[in-house]
């Protein structure tokens, strides 16, 4: 394993803690995007399914800036239909139309929401990141890292918020029944939202990344945490200024601030977002919630049974509403 066995993980509790103007900071910068129309656009994908129509998006995220998306419906649904809106992974972005047909499959509306800066590691993006940075650690964990104001990590929380107003909005969509997902930085992502809203009905986060800094960058040698390292490595005695600014976006904090249900999985032997690190936000959330533990497994977690148990958590929790 690497990290704590599972009877310490049971007790561990994180010693991260907001900062004492943490939600009125959020509060300010939510207020400040709600200046901006979201100024949804939709145009239809044809892309020779007969079981799925496909939209691109287009909505206004932090600063009115351009933000995509993919809007998967079902064919021929009648009705206000539960939604699932995604988040994507470290480097990461909204991939291809014909990528990811689970959720449309499944009877949910479905929107998967561009990673910006992101969408060129493993899988297709298209939206940039239009905000001047100091220098930083190749990736985006360190951009804009020395205050929480300019922070790569407020932009992209704050379009991940407006993307579940983006939902919302969708005629086919009961905005009463609408859950967020997603795997490592979209699980954290997912954790980020879910602190921020209160409308939620289903909260998903498998493996989740930006949770517990403090003792990420302690206990893994594996990147991205080790962004965080490689930059304190050379901007000596920036430490405090970083974990002040890293407390702003930590998931054990949003965890906290979270009431909708929630479905967390972890995997011991994980050496990208050691298992510690998830139990940190999941001992701190406020609201109900599930775990499902992978003993033998690594970042992939639980892979298709993960997704597999939250169609299962998801249909529960939104059809209750």
């Amino acid at each position: 394993m690497t990290d704590l066995a599972p009877e310490q993980l049971a007790t561990y509790r994180s010693a991260q803690s907001a900062p004492a103007d943490f939600d009125d900071f959020w509060a300010a910068t939510l207020a400040d995007a709600g200046t901006h129309d979201l100024d949804v656009r939709l145009q239809e994908v044809p892309t020779g399914l007969t079981t799925i129509t496909t939209y691109d998006v287009t909505f206004r995220g932090f600063g009115g800036q351009d933000v995509r998306a993919w809007l998967r419906l079902p064919v021929g649904a009648t009705g206000p239909l539960p939604a699932v809106v995604q988040y994507v992974g470290y480097g990461g972005g909204r991939g291809h139309a014909l990528e990811n047909l689970l959720w449309a499959s499944a009877g949910f509306a479905h929107l998967q929401m561009d990673t910006r800066g992101q969408g060129s590691g493993w899988s297709l993006g298209a939206t940039p990141d239009d905000a001047p940075s100091p220098p930083q650690v190749p990736g985006v964990l360190t951009r804009g890292i020395l205050e929480p104001a300019g922070y790569y990590y407020r932009r992209l929380f704050t379009d991940a918020v407006r993307a579940v107003d983006v939902a919302r909005g969708v005629p086919e969509v009961d905005a009463d029944r609408v859950a967020v997902l997603g795997g490592s930085q979209g699980g954290g992502i997912s954790l980020a939202v879910a602190g921020l809203r209160s409308d939620l009905a289903g909260v998903v986060a498998f493996v989740p990344f930006l949770c517990d800094f403090p003792r990420a960058v302690r206990v893994t040698d594996a990147y991205p945490y080790r962004e965080i390292i490689d930059y304190l490595k050379v901007h000596r005695g920036r430490q405090e200024q970083v974990f002040r600014t890293l407390a702003y976006f930590d998931g054990v904090n949003f965890a906290a601030r979270a009431a909708a249900p929630a479905l967390f999985s972890a995997a011991l032997r994980d050496p990208v977002c050691p298992p510690s690190t998830v139990y940190g936000a999941f001992h701190a959330y406020a609201g109900p919630t599930e775990m499902a533990v992978w003993e033998y497994n690594g970042h992939e977690g639980g892979g298709i049974l993960d997704e597999e148990r939250a169609l299962g958590f998801l249909r529960a929790v939104l059809a209750g509403r």
